[in-house]
């Protein structure tokens, strides 16, 4: 007869981290003996869908506030006198730069205190940086606007990711991702609505006149109308949400808990470079994809269609509502599929195959004289360009201990950030400015980045399967 006291080595012998593990806890840092933790009673399925909702909901705010940008790109390189590349800079860099480097702090917050609290002060934070965005006169004054919502923004994913795997089990943690995933592309698609509506509906007014502000051009007031909410969504955050138990911690050898550190999440990935490189590189290049898609094509339909940022914004809004969410939707549902039976690399595998299916459509797209033909070839594009976010989220909290999922998750998000969207979309308007020249081929330097990036992303996945899988047995999580 086995009493509690056998019970509990056994959990540590079954948790216990493996030998060749390069991180451990030093004899400073305090940690919780594993026999001291009390389990939680599970939360209630309304209550877990909540949760995914609402920080859907701010996913979806931050889209819209990230990528009501690229809609209004003609009137605020007009009335800040910014080149394409410039433009390309407020869009990538500037947003990228701090959202990827505060990630890295933040994280580490998150892994030590209330994820909730930190996830409703980022919403708060870059709601108002993005209506500081209207208030811009210049590029300087943009720039440091679009740094500030990359600030904010930092907060949420790296959280939210922590969050979700102490709430749902492994199989329906990528239909739980899904869910979260498709906020960012309701709000993509949100926004091009909303400015694609205040657009149109302002078209024949120059300036607005705003209490204690004064006249503002319609683009200056679109960032005020859809930054401020996220205020008030920040607070029902934290009136309705409690932060829940942290499930899966790590022990070391001696039946302590593993302290969430720096040089703790740094030692993980290091254990498994192979497949954190693949991992990383891999979506950050198929991610890449997405973000071209996102910040070039409405330029491209204005350009060689003759349409208006009103027309682009509806077109472009419903087919992101419809064929993002529905592919975000499917991805974690196929990461489920795949979990479900026995495939321990489910999520890389999702993301190679998603990564595959978009190369074809996300080139083509540009090269074809028929519009109809060519947003049929972006919804189909669209539909594919979805599988990085729930893949590579559900592929790093599948293998990562809980006390480092949010710090592992911000370092990936870091790189994916600086590559996919510091990179990419400024890449495209490089090749538009300085090879071709004219700001018409903008459709041709879509292809050109999108049909490397995907060959890349594609290899690196493929090979990340295979690496993933050793990991998972690495860490006793799979056979």
């Amino acid at each position: 007869m086995m009493n509690d006291k056998s019970l509990d080595i056994d959990m540590v012998e079954r948790t216990i981290q493996p030998p060749n593990q390069s991180f451990e806890p030093t004899p400073t840092e305090t940690a919780v003996p594993l026999s001291e933790q009390i389990e939680p009673p599970p939360e209630s399925s309304t209550y877990q869908w909540y949760v995914v909702v609402i920080c859907m909901v701010a996913y979806i705010l931050s889209f819209v506030d990230r990528q009501i940008l690229s809609l209004m790109i003609e009137p605020i390189k007009a009335d800040l006198m910014l080149s394409d590349t410039q433009f390309s800079l407020l869009q990538g860099l500037a947003f990228s730069l701090f959202y990827a480097i505060m990630g890295l702090p933040i994280a580490a917050l998150a892994d030590r205190k209330s994820r909730i609290k930190i996830i409703a002060t980022g919403i708060a934070f870059w709601s108002l940086a993005t209506a500081a965005c209207g208030l811009s006169k210049n590029f300087i004054q943009m720039f440091i606007a679009r740094l500030s919502v990359g600030a904010g923004e930092a907060a949420l994913s790296p959280a939210f990711y922590s969050i979700v795997a102490d709430l749902f089990p492994k199989d329906k943690l990528g239909r739980a991702l899904g869910v979260y995933a498709i906020g960012a592309f309701i709000g993509s698609g949100l926004a091009f609505l909303i400015g694609g509506y205040v657009i149109g509906l302002l078209k024949d007014v120059s300036f607005v006149a705003l209490p204690l502000i004064g006249e503002v051009k319609t683009w200056q007031l679109t960032f005020m109308i859809v930054g401020l909410p996220g205020v008030l969504l920040a607070l029902l955050m934290v009136l309705t949400v409690r932060e829940p138990a942290r499930k899966g911690m790590k022990v070391g050898q001696d039946g302590q808990v593993i302290k969430a550190s720096f040089k703790n999440s740094i030692g993980f990935i290091k254990t498994h470079k192979k497949t954190f490189f693949c991992h990383f590189i891999g979506f950050s290049f198929y991610t890449m994809m997405l973000y071209s898609l996102l910040g070039w094509a409405p330029a491209y339909y204005m350009r060689n269609f003759g349409l208006d940022a009103s027309q682009t914004g509806y077109i472009l809004g419903t087919i992101i509502l419809i064929a993002n969410t529905s592919g975000a939707l499917f991805c974690g549902w196929l990461i489920d599929f795949f979990s479900k039976r026995g495939y321990s690399d489910a999520a890389i595998r999702t993301g190679a195959i998603g990564c595959a299916a978009l190369i074809i459509p996300s080139v083509l797209f540009t090269q074809v004289d028929n519009m109809q033909l060519s947003f049929a070839l972006i919804f189909v594009a669209m539909f594919f360009s979805t599988f990085p976010i729930p893949a590579s989220a559900a592929a790093t909290q599948m293998l990562t201990p809980n006390q480092l999922r949010a710090q592992v998750s911000a370092k990936f998000l870091l790189v994916s950030n600086l590559i996919a969207l510091g990179v990419g979309t400024t890449a495209v308007a490089l090749i538009t400015d300085k090879y071709f020249q004219n700001t018409m081929m903008v459709g041709n330097s879509i292809s050109i980045v999108n049909a490397i990036a995907g060959v890349i992303g594609f290899f690196l996945l493929y090979k990340g399967c295979q690496y993933y899988r050793e990991s998972m047995k690495v860490e006793k999580l799979a056979d």
